[in-house]
């Protein structure tokens, strides 16, 4: 099913490779600003998606089995191309490959759970008449239509899945608050959360090698289209408030920024703990696939690589900072 296929129209105008000029220009003109929230509310209306209408949950073609070897990890990705992995049963291959997919689909509930409380603070604290009102509250249905996606998913799949670990969720809890306070730190939040996967899934619809199930197909398809006009509002944002910021902010956003991204790469590409030790996945696969793989290292830095050129531009990578991110493996010397 193609997304022209859909209740919506055609996804015809410019594409999300264009954004980043306009948002350079948003950045310093008060007009490119306000058209830019134009555009993407617009945008928000006339080519939008339901969890529930633009995604054939009853197709058979879309029915999820957990010993489909379409769910397998490729040798592409750092555990699929271990020893280890190669060695399982077909069946055991697919599983952990489904079972990481439902893991990452669960994060990403938690993760925009805590993203929409954060954007309704933000907007809570708008004046009337704030253009920014509108695009925010377009963004939270669309994350409310993500959620539901991929829940349903997760049920679906029938596996048991954790989400977030427990230090994560405990973090997450105070995050809507900085939506008011400190929107600027907020927003380096929600790219850290939304960066990572847009580029995980953008590559792998590309190679389409480990996400060769329809279903999976379809999801990260609406994903990547609506998160688009989300990266772009977060983007222009930040490079219209950072500039502004007064030394003790400027500070706490240098110094808080790295350890933000470095937690949240991880935690959508690698296996949760869960998964470790439901499928006994040894200490030195894990250290083959991703502490001495020079591969995975190199996928985590470039999943980054938007947000961290961003923060560059802006100043927020400077010493003594950024041996933090150098400490986190995203930042090389």
């Amino acid at each position: 099913m193609s997304l022209e296929a859909t209740h919506t129209p055609a996804l015809a105008g410019r594409a999300a490779d264009d954004l980043p000029d306009e948002e350079r220009l948003a950045a310093a003109d008060e007009r490119a600003w306000l058209d830019l929230l134009a555009r993407i509310s617009r945008q928000s209306v006339t080519k939008h998606f339901q969890a529930y209408v633009d995604v054939a949950w009853d197709d058979p073609d879309f029915a999820i089995d957990p010993a489909d070897p379409r769910f397998a990890l490729p040798e592409s990705d750092p555990l699929g191309a271990t020893a280890w992995y190669r060695t399982q049963p077909e069946a055991v291959r697919a599983r952990i490959g489904l079972h990481m997919l439902a893991t990452f689909m669960k994060i990403g509930v938690e993760f925009e759970s805590t993203l929409k409380r954060g954007l309704l603070e933000y907007a809570a604290g708008l004046p009337n008449g704030s253009p920014e009102f509108r695009y925010v509250y377009h963004e939270v249905i669309e994350e409310a239509q993500h959620s539901l996606m991929f829940q349903e998913f997760v049920n679906r799949s029938g596996m048991v899945v954790d989400g977030l670990p427990g230090y994560a969720r405990f973090f997450a809890r105070g995050l809507p608050r900085l939506a008011r306070r400190f929107p600027e730190l907020f927003f380096i939040f929600v790219l850290g959360g939304e960066d990572p996967i847009d580029h995980v899934q953008r590559a792998e619809l590309h190679r389409g090698d480990r996400w060769a199930h329809p279903l999976v197909q379809r999801i990260s398809q609406i994903h990547v289209i609506e998160e688009a006009r989300h990266l772009s509002f977060a983007r222009a944002y930040l490079r219209r408030n950072v500039p502004k910021l007064g030394l003790i902010k400027r500070h706490l956003l240098r110094l808080r920024t790295p350890l933000i991204l470095g937690n949240m790469a991880g935690l959508m590409m690698q296996p949760s703990a869960q998964i470790v030790r439901e499928y006994g996945i040894p200490k030195a696969t894990l250290r083959e696939a991703y502490r001495g793989n020079r591969a995975y290292a190199t996928a985590r830095y470039e999943a980054l690589s938007k947000t961290r050129a961003l923060c560059a531009e802006l100043g927020v990578i400077a010493p003594p900072y950024s041996a933090l991110w150098r400490r986190f493996g995203i930042l090389r010397s």
